[in-house]
């Protein structure tokens, strides 16, 4: 949901995404670090509603609190948040069974899910150079998930569940992203965050008769700390957008990988392997292509408006 551009200020806008994009690995570490005593619901449940005072303190400051607070489309943000809530669950489930940099990566495919998506729901064109980076990054999913389902074992390999659960959970991220690009015109960009943490409380919530703990105190503060990180991380990244455009942001996403690798390595003692590695680079470069054809096309289009609405 990138915020209308304030100032350009390239070096800020990208210390932001990058500072946002390593906290959300570290609240993934933490979600996993948490995963054998917490259920994924009661994670969600913590993961919202400790940002939900962080978010209303940010839109307190920023002045934009009674724009956050009006919801013009209350069925829109309800289908938003039941798609990002199912988003969050899986990838929480996922996470308890998979490497994170491995997690990580297959994530990198809701960009190519989303340009599928964008074609089937809201009839946008696809030609042939975005079709070829669409195949060139599901080839690279493929390659990613081929070791936990190219044997006969593997559907008995708790790997693989936690393979799908993230690869589903991608899935229902490009939805949330295809539902968001309908909602912006006509919610506030604050709105849209604040409502969706709410919902994401209050549906996580349903889930406790379904097997939630009394975490211990330990765990209870990492899952406080996921909340709060979550929530801060959510507003760097908002503001990023704020001194940068998406284009230029976009590449800064694949930051997290790395995070992910260094902290994995070092907190779960888990390393990626080279096919893993190898079927990301192909996401990456998919999603690159797809990236530089957006930006491409958005300069053409700017030309084109320059030229058709001259200066007097």
């Amino acid at each position: 949901m990138p915020a209308q551009i304030t100032q350009h200020r390239p070096g800020l806008a990208i210390l932001l995404k990058l500072l946002a994009v390593s906290m959300f690995v570290v609240t993934s570490a933490l979600i996993k670090e948490t995963a054998d005593q917490v259920p994924p619901g009661e994670a969600v449940f913590f993961r919202s509603i400790f940002a939900i005072p962080v978010i209303l303190v940010w839109l307190a400051a920023r002045g934009k609190l009674r724009d956050g607070l009006v919801a013009r489309n209350l069925r829109g943000h309800l289908a938003r948040g039941v798609l990002g809530t199912t988003a969050m669950g899986l990838s929480f489930a996922g996470l308890a069974f998979l490497p994170l940099p491995e997690a990580t990566a297959i994530g990198y495919a809701t960009p190519i899910f989303t340009v599928i998506l964008a074609a089937v729901m809201l009839g946008e064109r696809i030609r042939l150079f975005r079709i070829s980076a669409v195949a060139l990054g599901l080839v690279g999913v493929m390659i990613m998930l081929w070791p936990r389902l190219g044997t006969s074992s593997a559907l008995q390999d708790t790997a693989t569940l936690g393979a799908l659960l993230i690869l589903a959970a991608t899935i229902c991220r490009s939805f949330v992203q295809i539902h968001i690009r309908q909602l912006v015109q006509t919610e506030d960009t604050a709105a849209v965050v604040f409502y969706f943490s709410c919902t994401a409380t209050v549906l996580a919530l349903l889930t406790a008769p379904f097997g939630w703990v009394m975490p211990s105190g330990h765990t209870l503060l990492l899952l406080v700390a996921v909340g709060l990180i979550g929530g801060i991380a959510q507003i760097l990244v908002t503001s990023s957008y704020r001194f940068g455009p998406a284009s230029m942001l976009a590449p800064f996403d694949y930051a997290s990988l790395l995070a992910a690798i260094v902290i994995g390595y070092f907190w779960f003692s888990e390393l990626p392997t080279l096919v893993m590695l190898a079927g990301a680079l192909l996401v990456v470069a998919g999603n690159g292509l797809v990236i530089w054809r957006e930006r491409q096309l958005g300069l053409m289009n700017a030309k084109a408006r320059s030229v058709s609405y001259p200066k007097s």
